[in-house]
């Protein structure tokens, strides 16, 4: 579980790739690394990553054929700055909203307005969920947990401040990882299903 506050950008150092399978190695600075173990969960560019390998400063994963499929892990390179969120511990501050680092979709920035103080980003998505895409609701854009602005049948706008833009990596992102509210996916998918039994 995590909360979508991107804790810093990690570099892509070693991509090893087979055949539906590719591991990733990324590079951060050590103290994102303090008390990592094998076996815990880091979200890359918001994909609930298991951590394989580490050393000090780097922290290696397997992705299999669905992770690739899903997200937008497979086309990444090398020098390549992901996000990087490790998970959430009890007792920390919840100051996104609740991810899972499950990624339903990838969507594609087919919009920027830049102004002085702030980047405005529209982004397409797959006509399948629009259902789940509110004005003023929670997504989840590459790991960072966001607030939807408008929504224009499979489009939607962001509205991202300095802070996120120095943070993430979503200003220079043509395509990114989606995660839906899965309260909202729940609620609506619930109301959909008693509707269908009436």
């Amino acid at each position: 579980m995590f909360t979508g506050i991107v804790q810093t950008q990690a570099r892509v150092a070693q991509l090893n790739d087979r055949e539906q399978f590719r591991q990733l190695t990324v590079q951060v600075a050590p103290e994102y690394l303090q008390h990592v173990a094998l076996g815990a969960s880091i979200a890359i560019n918001g994909c609930c990553l298991t951590v394989v390998a580490f050393t000090a400063d780097t922290v290696s994963f397997d992705i299999i054929d669905e992770t690739l499929r899903l997200t937008n892990l497979g086309a990444l390179t090398t020098g390549d700055n992901v996000n990087f969120e490790r998970s959430l511990k009890v007792g920390d501050e919840m100051g996104g909203h609740y991810v899972s680092g499950h990624i339903h979709c990838t969507g594609s920035v087919v919009k920027r307005e830049r102004s002085a103080d702030n980047l405005a980003l529209w982004i397409e998505f797959p006509e399948q969920f629009k259902a789940y895409v509110l004005a003023k609701g929670f997504i989840s854009v590459n790991g960072a947990s966001l607030t939807v602005g408008q929504v224009e049948s499979n489009r939607f706008s962001l509205h991202l401040i300095p802070e996120t833009l120095r943070l993430t990596n979503i200003e220079t992102a043509d395509v990114v990882n989606l995660e839906f509210d899965q309260q909202t996916m729940t609620i609506v998918e619930t109301v959909e299903r008693v509707l269908a039994q009436r």
